[in-house]
């Protein structure tokens, strides 16, 4: 049955949200007619494209001593240094592991595969793997998903990998780079066989940590995007993006079609900007007011606030959306929530709906995937 339409109260002007449907459509899709801008019905192959640091998901259910060995807390998220250089072979050989393809922008849209299901490969996938035994494993994970993966892979470093260590319900996370540092626009992005790809998507999505990679890159495919009147999203990511990144953020920003974020990254990204605020509806008001390249469209703000609404900028106002209630007990992992929302909201976007059902699908997906241990789904969605 299909859920019931949000009447959430907005913040400034009293609204219910199913009259932003066609504030929304005009925000996105102003200046343009329907038929000039139409996508292939309802969606078709490479229709959505993504671009990011790759890395194989590696989950184990591991020991104290394990833990101990290599210097771990129970529950932490850590990037790997050069004493968990042995951790990553050592884990495979000692557990019985799973493999996925994970990394953050990799994450999104495979959610959002999942949630179309057919055709397949209607998202494209960049990013930069070695030459190696886990680099196979994860294009073979790639296309298990069914997400069209185009890697850059070369030979300098192993492929990104990361090592989550389980003890009961704790999850520790150990992230190496390695190889989705090495991304290179003039090898691989540059590529006339990979810009038709490019030029073949109507939505993109870039996670904010690629901006520590190929900042380069990013522009190039954010520029093409207002260029076409083609929708660009970019992600917050991490309050570390907007402290120490600030410089390629804000270049990029003039191109963000929709920018995602939560709470805390959007309450760092306000102080960096000077913003004055901490409330987050305000914040969300200001970043869609800050200066935007393709003035056919009214940049969109979503900031997901965990278990309260999250708040969504449409036209002139700001609007709260609930999330779907959860008990407790049935949360099992909450680390790819935020990926899952994106994936689930850009499932929606490439299929022209409007904002209020772009997050409801959102929603859906973080409520899914955080029942369970990672970024990890059943085989079909059980959505409508």
């Amino acid at each position: 049955a299909k859920a019931r339409l949000f009447l959430p109260p907005t913040v400034g002007v009293g609204q219910s949200a199913h009259c932003l449907f066609p504030l929304f459509m005009q925000s996105m899709l102003v200046g343009v007619s329907i038929t000039q801008y139409a996508f292939v019905s309802p969606h078709s192959e490479n229709m959505l494209f993504g671009m990011g640091n790759p890395l194989l998901d590696i989950s184990a259910v591991v020991d104290k001593d394990f833990l101990d060995k290599f210097g771990l807390k129970p529950n932490d998220q850590i990037l790997a240094e050069d004493r968990h250089k042995a951790l990553f072979e050592e884990i495979v050989k000692r557990n019985k592991v799973e493999y996925h393809a994970g990394g953050s922008t990799q994450n999104s849209v495979k959610i959002a595969q999942w949630m179309l299901q057919k055709p397949h490969k209607v998202a494209t996938f960049f990013g930069c793997i070695g030459k190696d035994r886990f680099g196979e494993i994860l294009k073979k994970k790639a296309e298990e998903a069914h997400v069209d993966a185009h890697y850059y892979e070369q030979n300098e470093e192993p492929t990104g990998t990361c090592a989550a260590c389980i003890t009961g319900d704790n999850r520790s996370l150990v992230a190496n780079l390695a190889a989705a540092n090495c991304y290179k626009k003039e090898k691989h992005l540059d590529l006339d066989s990979n810009w038709e790809l490019v030029k073949k998507a109507k939505v993109y999505y870039i996670a904010g940590f690629f901006l520590t990679v190929s900042p380069e890159s990013i522009l190039k495919v954010a520029r093409h995007a207002s260029d076409k009147n083609k929708i660009f999203c970019m992600n917050l990511s991490a309050p570390f993006i907007s402290q120490f990144f600030k410089e390629p953020l804000m270049e990029v920003m003039p191109y963000v079609d929709i920018l995602f974020g939560n709470e805390t990254e959007a309450a760092t990204f306000a102080k960096e900007l000077g913003f004055e605020t901490d409330d987050i509806a305000e914040i969300a008001k200001k970043t869609q007011n800050l200066p935007k390249e393709n003035t056919k469209r009214q940049r969109v703000v979503v900031f997901t606030q965990g278990k309260d609404d999250t708040v969504a900028t449409v036209g002139d106002r700001v609007t709260m959306f609930p999330v779907l209630d959860i008990d407790q007990n049935d949360i099992v992992d909450t680390n790819g929530a935020g990926d899952a929302f994106v994936g689930g909201f850009l499932s929606a976007l490439v299929q022209e709906h409007a904002l209020e059902e772009c997050i409801r699908a959102g929603h859906y997906a973080a409520n899914v995937i955080i029942r369970r241990v990672g970024c990890t789904f059943p085989e079909k969605p059980d959505y409508h």
